[in-house]
């Protein structure tokens, strides 16, 4: 397959871009740093540099494409990300002969979509009545592209991730390193992870099977969540920080993203993509995770 990754420097676009290239792929990666760039075609990864929201720079491959990846991050998400979207929907009108096969689309969402509620188990395909707060424009978007009749669209919703230099958990490991344990919320939450590694297999097996499992929205993260307090108290031993931990209240909508609890019981990608994570959870490889985090510094 020939496959373009519209965020392939990020946490979630580089691991998912290895991974499609170690499978034997074509691997297009699009960034916005020229040392990036360089870092990309190390990986035998054909970089692109430019900025998502200006499609000049890599709508044009869309005429030759198997899979377009939307794994980007940053400020303004809602209006960047539907400008994607409609961007690479107009390509394909346009540019894609008639009579070839429809392009798939893999959109990047998240878990936090589910909400929180220390409750009730939920699934993949639980109906979304109550997203947080940050994110409440992600399932309108989600539709949108599941149900698109152009392209093949898919939704992957990555809970939170773990691994290498630590993506959120690095803000609860830099605490830890300069000496004191603390996260936002209150006591008694669960958190659902994701290892890096773990969830490129899940883009990589959605991107094999595109074809068949078009219109799917696959929730990626872990079989079991993980309880925070736990998680706190676990790494004021590994880092050697003062104890007791202890939970601060947060003062913007990312901060109170990041403290919901979802209980997942996720079964779409074991079910139609043969997807299991198999990287030790945080708590129990917590050391590991952030002596990895440590050296990445």
């Amino acid at each position: 397959m020939k496959v373009l990754i519209i965020g392939a420097s990020g946490f979630i676009g580089l691991p998912v871009a290895r991974a499609l290239s170690r499978a034997g792929h074509i691997v297009y990666g699009l960034t916005r740093s020229e040392s990036k760039a360089k870092a990309l075609a190390a990986e035998e990864i054909i970089p692109i540099v430019g900025e998502p929201s200006n499609p000049e720079k890599w709508v044009s491959l869309v005429n030759t494409l198997d899979v377009v990846i939307e794994a980007v991050a940053g400020a303004d998400l809602k209006t960047q990300s539907s400008g994607i979207f409609q961007a690479v929907v107009h390509a394909a009108q346009t540019l894609r002969p008639s009579h070839a096969p429809k392009l798939a689309y893999i959109y990047t969402s998240g878990t936090w979509v589910h909400g929180d509620d220390r409750e009730t188990i939920i699934t993949d395909t639980t109906p979304i009545t109550k997203p947080v707060e940050l994110v409440a424009w992600r399932p309108a978007l989600e539709q949108e592209i599941v149900t698109s009749t152009v392209v093949n669209g898919i939704v992957i919703r990555p809970s939170m991730l773990y691994g290498y230099s630590g993506s959120i958990l690095s803000m609860m490991f830099k605490r830890a390193h300069e000496g004191k344990v603390s996260w936002f919320g209150t006591p008694g939450g669960r958190l659902a992870f994701v290892h890096a590694d773990d969830l490129a297999d899940l883009y990589l097996r959605a991107a094999e099977k595109a074809q068949l499992v078009r219109g799917q929205i696959f929730d990626g993260t872990n079989d079991f969540t993980e309880s925070a307090d736990e998680l706190l108290e676990k790494l004021v031993q590994v880092s050697g920080a003062q104890g007791p931990y202890e939970y601060v209240q947060a003062s913007n909508l990312f901060e109170t993203a990041i403290t919901a609890t979802a209980l997942i019981r996720p079964y779409l990608g074991r079910a139609l993509l043969g997807w299991q994570p198999r990287k030790a959870g945080v708590i129990d490889n917590l050391e590991v995770y952030y002596n990895a985090w440590k050296a990445s510094l």
